[in-house]
């Protein structure tokens, strides 16, 4: 049964005709997750944007300083994003899962480097042990160099997908400039976060998590962290992301029409480590599946990123703006600080990502 079963390419497949977990899934004793003790009582902060362009503006930008420097994670409602555009890019990643293994395997691929491609687990090339997870990879910037390489079934596919996508990245460069205001940079209206970085690039995956008959001996995705500048993620009603904080691991529980924000390392290297890219992982249900959508908005890749330069502290009621230029350190030279990292290409850091399997290690 279990020779037959692990032939197939997509563990969705395997997942429906097995009733314990094959043994390439299974983790070492020391790296399982424990289901019934891991996961504190302790939350995300849940950031409202309501206020964003009110007479409030300050607290909510205080708020997401606080949030990417002690967690490097939030929550955030009253995004901008349509709740129907939600609805229906959910509906159409699930109907597409739940479409016969002919027409899913259409679009396997191992290569990491394919702009649109089905997979499975993270990197099969190189990681040991097998992740309980298929996903879809999408470039998605711009949307009309890529359409054309997405499915085209179901057939709402490429239409709905793209007009989340768009909607998504107006959000994510509405966080980056309140991401950007609350590290405290300098001002420059020619050096704004959605005007640097080169020309930025957008991808989206769709995991799916099929339920697993032995949850607490593989991982979704084992602790990792991202490798990009932000992460917006919209996740179904089923609980499975959680977030390291203190030595314990946080459940971040579903809450309707939200997103669910984390800083990544190219952040973490720009804010010269004041705000961090922290590990996080995905755990799956033995009775449920589970769909995320992660939206990866990166650098481009000739983009060379480095610590930029800092001009105040963040307080409550002071911040300016963020300087994401490129050829800048962030050095604040009352404080005597230094920069941290060395400046690199994203490219460069990219790759390695990739190569490495899921290790944790910052470039």
């Amino acid at each position: 049964m279990e020779a037959s079963a692990t032939s197939k390419l997509l563990v969705s497949d395997i997942a429906s005709s097995v009733d314990h977990v094959p043994s390439n899934y299974v983790r070492p004793i020391s790296d399982r997750p424990n289901l019934s003790i891991e996961t504190s009582g302790d939350s995300i902060p849940m950031i409202d944007l309501q206020e964003l362009h009110g007479p409030n503006r300050a607290d909510v930008i205080y708020q997401v300083a606080h949030a990417c420097a002690s967690y490097g994670f939030f929550q955030i409602k009253n995004h901008g994003v349509p709740e129907k555009t939600i609805e229906r890019m959910m509906t159409v990643a699930r109907e597409f899962f739940r479409q016969p293994e002919s027409e899913r395997v259409k679009h396997y691929s191992a290569d990491t480097k394919k702009t649109t491609r089905l997979s499975t687990s993270f990197n099969v090339g190189s990681e040991k042990v097998s992740n309980w997870r298929e996903f879809l990879r999408l470039h998605c910037l711009p949307i009309e160099d890529f359409i054309s390489e997405w499915p085209s079934s179901p057939v709402s596919f490429r239409e709905v997908t793209a007009e989340y996508a768009t909607s998504v990245r107006a959000l994510v460069l509405v966080l980056l400039e309140e991401i950007s205001e609350s590290v405290g940079l300098a001002k420059d209206s020619d050096c704004k976060a959605s005007n640097t970085l080169g020309k930025h690039s957008q991808h989206m995956a769709l995991n799916y998590y099929p339920p697993c008959p032995q949850a607490d001996l593989t991982f979704g995705l084992p602790g990792h962290k991202d490798p990009n500048l932000i992460s917006a993620l919209l996740q179904d009603e089923v609980s499975g992301l959680q977030v390291f904080k203190d030595g314990k691991w946080i459940a971040v529980h579903p809450v309707p029409n939200t997103f669910i924000v984390n800083v990544g390392d190219q952040m973490q290297v720009i804010s010269n480590d004041k705000y961090k890219s922290v590990l996080h992982r995905a755990v799956v249900n033995s009775d449920k599946e589970w769909i995320s959508i992660p939206t990866f908005y990166c650098p481009s890749l000739d983009a060379v990123v480095g610590p930029q330069p800092m001009a105040v502290p963040v307080t409550p009621l002071s911040y300016t703006w963020v300087r994401l230029c490129p050829q800048q350190e962030l050095i604040n030279e009352e404080e005597e600080s230094h920069a941290v990292y060395r400046s690199f290409t994203y490219a460069e850091y990219y790759e390695k990502f990739w190569d490495r399997a899921l290790a944790i290690e910052l470039y």
